[in-house]
């Protein structure tokens, strides 16, 4: 499996927005894609974030890029963004999560 992760810089105040964005548009978009496994958006108080997008194979994941989706995604975030995000690729060497965990603090599992 391999990952996508994207560092965003957004004002503070526009947290919770990109939140919103990346749950109810960028996510539903995403199950749409090929090799499309799973999405993690890790943000803080200061307007600091990381997207974290999961695919069955770096060509899925490439396929993304060169088609526009990739871009398409990251204009939904435009208006909030005070830097350019920096993308990076990554191979998952392990991926371990208890969804019970998810379910009990109350987190989007969408």
């Amino acid at each position: 499996m391999h990952a996508r992760v994207v560092d965003l810089r957004v004002r503070p105040m526009d947290t919770k927005e990109v939140v919103r964005i990346y749950r109810d548009s960028v996510v539903p978009a995403a199950r749409e894609q090929p090799g499309f496994k799973g999405a993690l958006l890790l943000t803080d108080s200061t307007g600091i974030g990381m997207s974290i997008t999961l695919w069955e194979t770096e060509e899925d994941r490439e396929k993304g890029e060169a088609s526009g989706f990739y871009k398409e995604q990251i204009n939904k975030f435009a208006d909030h963004l005070i830097e350019t995000p920096v993308r990076k690729h990554y191979d998952i060497g392990v991926l371990h999560y208890d969804a019970s965990v998810l379910a009990e603090q109350g987190a989007g599992t969408t």
